[in-house]
Formats: structure tokens, sequence, C-alpha cells
């Protein structure tokens, strides 16, 4: 029995942190909770402009300058 209440003591909190994740993301992105917790049900990989459409980046950053070697950074 000590070991099933352990897997549901997990599960419970697992599930009460996708909860707050996803309430960060509507707070951040003004997209309804429905297509958030649709689109983070599996993992799901974005390019960056697919993220800045979805609203979790802001902008999307050019690579820095090349530098000579020798240049202090």
């Amino acid at each position: 029995k000590g070991q099933a209440t352990d897997i549901q003591i997990q599960a419970e909190e697992i599930i009460k942190l996708k909860k707050q994740i996803n309430g960060l993301y509507v707070k951040h992105t003004g997209l309804p909770i429905e297509q958030i917790e649709m689109n983070m049900e599996r993992d799901k990989f974005m390019s960056p402009c697919a993220a800045k459409e979805f609203g979790i980046i802001d902008k999307i950053l050019d690579h820095p300058p090349k530098h000579d070697d020798d240049e202090v950074h």
C-alpha cells in the first residue's frame, strides 16, 4: 500500500505543477487555457518563429558578430 500511495502523491504533484506551468503560459501568451493544455500534453519542438508566434518568446536574436580570436570578449 505504501508504494501505491507514493505513486498517487507523485501523480497529484505532477498534475499540480502542470496546472501552475499552464497558468504561466496563459498569463504570458494570452492564449486560452484549453489551447495551452492541448499544446503542452506532449513534447513539442518549435522553430524560433513558431515560438514567437505562439507567444513564449518576445523576439528572435541574431547571432552576435564574430570577433578576431585575439580580441578580448
